[in-house]
């Protein structure tokens, strides 16, 4: 699957783990551009000169919050494959069950990759590649699971699937109708029977 380009990284303390903490909270819920340090560093109980000591620059908080939120995603859909039936059409299907758990429990406004990449389109930023990285890799991930379903169609059928995926993340985000999550599973579902069977045919 695809690689993310590594971004520097700092060693946690715990007043730097009260920082990320804070930060992470006003980022998600109001949006990076909108939350200054001043503000971080009073939700953290921490003073400005802190703040700095540990991560350098404002850049260097919004990398370490949203590569912490990408390791923990990743984390949290290996176990859903893992524990997924081998078939590539039942790993397909998980990673949008993964979703839908995930976006419930830490997603209400929907994805934040998404909704980091809307602030932040220059890809000189240090958090850039991570956020187009974790799409990277969500779309070989796809693919790859296509592949083994459509030999020589992989890559169109895990575009569509990367379609529905990302598509029902940002209706959950807007909430403007129930479980659009569970709805593109079960487009998908639809899809890769579809397609399973025209294989099957060839």
């Amino acid at each position: 699957m695809g690689t993310v380009e590594k971004p520097r990284r700092i060693t946690m303390t715990p007043a730097a783990l009260r920082v990320l903490e804070a930060a992470a909270r006003l980022f998600y819920e109001r949006g990076i551009h909108a939350v200054g340090v001043d503000l971080i560093a009073a939700e953290a109980g921490v003073t400005k000169k802190t703040l700095y000591d540990r991560f350098g620059s404002k850049e260097q908080i919004v990398v370490e919050y949203l590569a912490g939120r990408d390791e923990r995603w990743r984390a949290f859909l290996a176990q859903h494959l893992d524990a997924a039936q081998p078939a590539a059409s039942a790993r397909v299907l998980a990673v949008f069950d993964a979703s839908r758990v995930w976006s419930a429990e830490n997603s209400s406004k929907g994805c934040s990759m998404v909704n980091a990449h809307a602030e932040i389109s220059d890809p000189s930023h240090p958090a850039y590649p991570i956020i187009t990285g974790q799409k990277e890799w969500m779309l070989s991930l796809f693919t790859d699971l296509a592949e083994n379903i459509a030999p020589g169609g992989g890559a169109q059928l895990g575009w569509t699937l990367m379609l529905l995926h990302e598509g029902a993340l940002v209706a959950h985000g807007l909430n403007i109708f129930p479980d659009p999550i569970g709805h593109a599973r079960e487009q998908a579902r639809t899809l890769l029977a579809t397609t399973g069977v025209a294989a099957a045919k060839r």
